[in-house]
């Protein structure tokens, strides 16, 4: 059994439990984990739709001067193609370690062709090997950050490019 498919398990069973957790106290049911059910193309492609919403918004929050929220949009795009994808294929998905490991699992399964380069620009990083101006650094450099504008535009025009190229991979998987 992989890591992936380890990780996809431990998100399922994590799900279930926290559900179950909550009807015991009588709370709305929530997770932050994976749950697995029917797969739901109309929803998936509400997630497709969001994605290139964000998409979008990297060049609108530039080019109204906001080039710090492109990082957010970037993530959030990339971020929505996985939820895409995962819907797709019947999981409803509430941790973004969890996203990412079933990403792992469907691509170790042949369920779906997906670039390694985009699973690994949504991965936290190790310490010992920091990438350098990740998907998720740059989030969290401008959105934490006290910086206001993106200097360097070749960030933001190698984002969207990234953020293009996954929404077009994620248009295949979802309508496949």
């Amino acid at each position: 059994m992989s890591q992936a498919s380890k990780h996809v398990e431990w998100c399922i069973h994590k799900a279930k439990k926290e559900i179950e957790e909550c009807k015991k106290l009588g709370k709305r049911a929530k997770h932050r984990g994976l749950l697995q059910g029917e797969p739901n193309l109309e929803e998936a492609k509400n997630h497709l739709a969001k994605a290139e919403h964000n998409l979008q918004g990297i060049t609108t929050f530039r080019d109204v001067g906001f080039s710090d929220w492109s990082m957010s949009a970037g993530f959030y795009c990339l971020y929505h193609c996985f939820l895409a994808i995962a819907t797709k294929f019947g999981y409803e998905s509430s941790n973004q370690t969890c996203t990412i490991a079933l990403m792992r699992f469907l691509k170790e399964t042949n369920k779906i062709q997906l670039d390694e380069k985009f699973i690994e620009l949504l991965e936290y990083e190790e310490m010992e090997e920091v990438k350098e101006n990740s998907v998720i650094d740059l989030r969290e450099d401008y959105t934490y950050g006290v910086q206001i504008s993106v200097k360097d535009e070749a960030k933001i025009n190698d984002l969207k490019k990234t953020c293009k190229e996954l929404v077009d991979t994620t248009k295949e998987i979802i309508y496949k």
